[in-house]
């Protein structure tokens, strides 16, 4: 009987100490980022083609956030943890498993500069829970159809100018847009999703809460009712916006609890999404309060500087990605009621409406805390068409279904002017808002429209058509011959620069007519990224260009 005492006294000073030093996810952030082996003059060996592709065009500098965290660092807290389950180098953080002592343990390394608590407790691997939460608005309220008539989606399409669109030839094709969310179940076996699987448009797929998890079509419906509001092609039963582009899906919601666990998980996802060239991002998720009071947000927090979603939503923004987001559904809180992304510079907002045209009424308003009006655009909201995940019709509310309408929206525009940067297409998709001389904090500039956007001032029709004249190509470059379409001369001064400003090459170039490009032969060119300039007359232009 002593025996089985002392061992129940041992067994239950286990359960204590696991208790008292349980497992938990926490960030480590790290003061510096100190490279051995990469530097921003090479980025090829830590970023892809496209990404880079997406930077020279958009004339956005490679920098320090594009960098790897230190794999040293990370060497250093191993020792003190149970697992790293991921890295963020915009961050310049690792996601760890551990417990009280060891995170006091890393807390005193000389290069750490904090250490968040991200989420109690860890699911181990298998197990996954696939509850809804109300909050995060994933808990849907689907009204069945069965029965339509003429294609009910008609309206939704028609207030954006899909249609349209469509007529043009535009729906999405060579645009990559990622669609973050809860889960895709059913998405695979869809009728109206399936040419996304015959023609390889699915390019990437990555669930970030249960990393060891391979099939995001699994979990919540959420993601599946989104996507199928982007990319349906189903005339008859729901034709969206972008059924041509290509698709990264990405889970980062962990629906069965609430904690700033899924924002390092979005920040992650977007960085992945980044490194494959994706263009947009669509995110139907907001966060303002967690199932831990500490970490909640309030109306001052969301300043577009505070949340860490907003940041990584932010950087994304400045890395040339069209982040779109839902405002949120705490328009019953009144004025300013985002939620985070929302409040995040660079990106476009979205709100809803009611078939009325009005706003409705559980659509998040602004302003931000600094001031700034939000939502930027806004679109029907209220009783979506949208699919289920057994291929049938339905009809939900949300801020959550009226994102991925303006990204299906984007999608076709962008495709329609490739030339347009981020900060061109957005600006041209508020131009082209029915409220964009009188914005509020309640749709923001209105509901966009293709058309308008598309042709906009007969003038900025103009500038673009001039723009078309300067062309450098192939770009990126794989031979030797470069093709550069520039002025109305037959003589031109080519130069070729490094990213330190050196002269690498120059000479002056002829051709036959102005209306053939000038031809440049650069054999030997090693692989990097240059800066190309060209003077023809009183005209001159530069440009990055890639020689893969």
């Amino acid at each position: 009987m002593g025996k089985i005492k002392v061992v129940l006294f041992f067994f239950v000073l286990i359960l204590l100490s696991q208790t008292a030093f349980g497992q938990n996810r926490y960030a480590v952030h790290f003061k510096f980022k100190p490279q051995e082996s990469f530097t921003l003059s090479n980025p090829f060996e830590y970023l892809t083609a496209g990404a880079i592709d997406r930077r020279t065009n958009q004339n956005i500098p490679i920098d320090s956030l594009d960098l790897p965290v230190s794999q040293k660092y990370i060497d250093g807290i191993k020792p003190f943890t149970q697992e790293i389950l991921f890295k963020s180098q915009w961050m310049n953080a690792a996601i760890v498993v551990a417990n009280e002592i060891e995170v006091g343990n890393i807390q005193s390394l000389p290069f750490v500069d904090k250490v968040v608590l991200a989420a109690p407790g860890f699911n181990p691997s298998g197990r996954m829970d696939n509850r809804s939460n109300d909050r995060t608005g994933l808990k849907l309220s689907l009204k069945f159809r069965s029965k339509k008539v003429n294609t009910p989606f008609d309206f939704q399409n028609e207030l954006l100018g899909i249609q349209n669109m469509h007529e043009m030839g535009f729906k999405g094709k060579g645009i990559t847009v990622a669609v973050f969310d809860a889960g895709f179940p059913g998405v695979d076996n869809i009728p109206a999703l399936s040419h996304l699987f015959t023609n390889n448009q699915i390019i990437g797929s990555k669930d970030f809460v249960h990393t060891w998890n391979d099939n995001v079509f699994t979990k919540n419906q959420h993601g599946t009712n989104v996507l199928s509001l982007i990319a349906s092609d189903d005339p008859q039963l729901l034709l969206a916006g972008a059924p041509e582009a290509n698709y990264i899906l990405c889970i980062t919601e962990e629906v069965s609890t609430e904690y700033r666990i899924e924002e390092y998980n979005w920040v992650k996802a977007a960085e992945y999404a980044d490194s494959l060239g994706v263009d947009i991002i669509n995110s139907s998720l907001g966060y303002l309060d967690f199932d831990d009071k500490t970490m909640d947000y309030t109306a001052d927090s969301l300043d577009g500087e505070t949340a860490i979603i907003t940041k990584g939503a932010t950087i994304a923004a400045n890395k040339g990605i069209l982040v779109i987001t839902s405002a949120g559904n705490y328009g019953s809180k009144g004025m300013s009621s985002l939620t985070a992304p929302a409040d995040a510079k660079g990106v476009l907002s979205i709100g809803a409406v009611q078939d009325n045209l009005q706003m409705a009424g559980f659509s998040s308003q602004g302003p931000t805390a600094d001031g700034r009006i939000k939502p930027e655009l806004s679109t029907y909201g209220v009783g979506v068409y949208l699919l289920r995940p057994d291929g049938s019709l339905s009809r939900s509310n949300g801020t959550s279904f009226s994102a991925p309408q303006i990204a299906a929206l984007a999608a076709g525009l962008w495709g329609a002017r490739p030339e347009w940067s981020k900060d061109e297409l957005i600006d041209n998709l508020i131009k082209g808002a029915t409220m964009s001389d009188q914005p509020d904090n309640f749709v923001g500039y209105g509901i966009p429209n293709f058309t308008k956007s598309y042709y906009g001032e007969i003038l900025e029709i103009v500038n673009v058509e001039k723009e078309l004249e300067w062309k450098v190509y192939p770009n990126p470059l794989e031979g030797h011959d470069l093709s550069i379409l520039f002025g109305d001369q037959l003589v031109g001064e080519f130069a070729l620069y490094d990213l330190s400003g050196r002269n690498i090459y120059k000479r002056q170039v002829q051709r036959l007519s102005n209306r053939e490009a000038f031809q440049v032969n650069l054999p030997g060119l090693i692989s990097g990224i240059y800066v190309v300039e060209m003077q023809s007359g009183r005209d001159l232009k530069n440009t990055k260009l890639i020689k893969r």
